[in-house]
């Protein structure tokens, strides 16, 4: 802890053991200057402590009548839930980037619970595994996160820097309607009234966020998540593929999820239409045989000589003799 940090922490000791400190009284046990003294004051009340100025010949600084800080005080339940929680989310990426605010905060509410049940805690985080999350992981600035997250809220314009994937940098202005977590990354989408679309920019790639004046209101029923697995399902890639399973979109789902492909109604009944577009074909076949559903390749040809050569693979290996011992 910095020792400017720490100087306020126990200017907040003081100021609670009661009554009203001067400001020389505070400065010589703070071992700081009285002008000092007046900037952590200053520090205290924008963390909406309640200090009280106190004027006259014996005045000086006081907490409001009535105030305490309050307590940790957490059930097992919820001190297992909170320290969870902080590990899977930077384990999914899910986190700002101040990668070291998960690490300190649990490092706090690890030091204040009470030993017994800090050491089973311990045993529990120390015996669970993660998976890694699919894909790298790409955490937004925290200042980023917080002004469109209240921008969402309050249904107000919000002024982006963005950096695109091929490097260009742009400023425009968007409505946002909500903020996704998706695969280890944060999209906000939202209407950009500049053009009249609907857009969808990950947040680790925008540089500065700030509010505009006025307000929008959401579109009725608008799914922000549906939104972004939507567009990232029909994101412009090398090939567009087309096909027709037989079986309901709850079955394709298991292998196909929404940020892949989009499932709709074919015109026969029991058939659905898969639409996706990928940058490579090779991984399809394997995933299409993992359907274990009939289908029909209408497009793109060189997915049909694929999916044979796989059959071919797996024919071969189903007649291969084990070798003799």
């Amino acid at each position: 802890m910095s020792r400017p940090i720490a100087r306020v922490l126990a200017l907040l000791e003081l100021l609670q053991a009661g009554g009203t400190r001067t400001v020389g009284e505070l400065a010589d046990r703070l071992d700081v200057d009285e002008r000092t003294v007046r900037r952590y004051v200053d520090h205290l009340i924008d963390l909406d402590v309640p200090v009280e100025s106190v004027r006259g010949r014996y005045g000086g600084y006081r907490l409001a009548s009535g105030y305490r800080m309050p307590p940790l005080m957490l059930s097992d339940d919820e001190a297992l839930a909170v320290l969870l929680g902080l590990v899977a989310g930077q384990r999914a990426g899910l986190l700002t980037s101040t990668g070291t605010a998960s690490e300190t905060a649990a490092a706090k509410i690890r030091r204040v619970l009470p030993e017994r049940l800090g050491r089973r805690l311990d045993a529990v985080l120390g015996s669970l595994a993660f998976t890694a999350p699919p894909g790298e992981t790409a955490a937004p600035e925290t200042a980023v996160l917080l002004s469109i997250a209240d921008a969402v809220r309050q249904h107000w314009p919000v002024s982006i820097r963005y950096i695109a994937a091929d490097g260009r940098r742009s400023e425009r202005t968007l409505h946002p309607y909500g903020l996704v977590a998706h695969s280890g990354r944060w999209y906000v989408t939202g209407s950009d009234p500049a053009i009249g679309e609907d857009r969808t920019f990950r947040l680790d790639r925008i540089t500065a966020a700030r509010t505009l004046p006025g307000s929008f209101e959401p579109p009725d029923g608008f799914d922000p998540a549906e939104r972004v697995l939507t567009g990232l399902a029909t994101a412009p890639y090398r090939h567009e593929v087309t096909l027709r399973i037989q079986g309901t979109p709850e079955q394709i789902r298991t292998r196909l999820p929404a940020s892949i492909a989009i499932v709709g109604e074919s015109t026969d009944s029991d058939w659905s239409r898969v639409e996706l577009r990928a940058e490579r074909l090779d991984w399809l076949p394997a995933v299409l045989a993992s359907l274990d559903l009939p289908f029909v390749i209408d497009q793109p040809d060189e997915l049909r000589d694929l999916v044979a050569a796989f059959a071919d693979r797996l024919m071969q290996s189903a007649r291969r003799k084990p070798p003799h011992a």
